[in-house]
């Protein structure tokens, strides 16, 4: 193996433009899979999703669903568009880790595994915020190198 395969396959960092771009398509897919799985079900069936959705902090089906929908619809649209990107995963994040925590809570880890995945990988989006390819970025830029 010459020097500069061992260079790529064990160099521990990514280049900045490798990193930008991983963090577009990793912030689009994530969304567009949060989007699809578990948001347009709820808003396509809004009075079904109420009557089934769990009311963990007691404030009613009707916000709970709507709370769910602005995680599961509006927030992810934000991130795919890297607009507001860290902000936008904070409800994503309450409703991924209240499910994980609370709701699952007492479930085998099959059943909490999707919301803890969720959770992690929103926890990622989070830290690392949206990256060059983003709104975050053209709009709030600042003197980067």
């Amino acid at each position: 193996m010459n020097i500069s395969l061992k260079k790529i396959i064990f160099n521990p960092e990514a280049d900045k433009s490798t990193s930008d771009l991983s963090l577009l398509v990793f912030r689009i897919l994530l969304s567009l899979s949060m989007i699809n799985t578990h948001g347009i079900k709820k808003l396509l069936d809004f009075e079904g999703t109420i009557q089934h959705i769990p009311d963990p902090m007691g404030i009613g089906g009707e916000i709970s669903t709507i709370i769910a929908i602005v995680a599961n619809i509006v927030a992810p649209v934000f991130i795919i568009l890297g607009l507001g990107t860290r902000l936008a995963t904070l409800p994503i994040l309450s409703v991924t880790l209240m499910g994980f925590f609370i709701v699952h809570g007492n479930d085998p880890w099959s059943v909490r595994d999707v919301p803890l995945m969720y959770s992690l990988a929103y926890l990622l989006i989070l830290f690392m915020g949206a990256g060059k390819y983003s709104l975050d970025s053209k709009f709030f830029k600042t003197n980067q190198k």
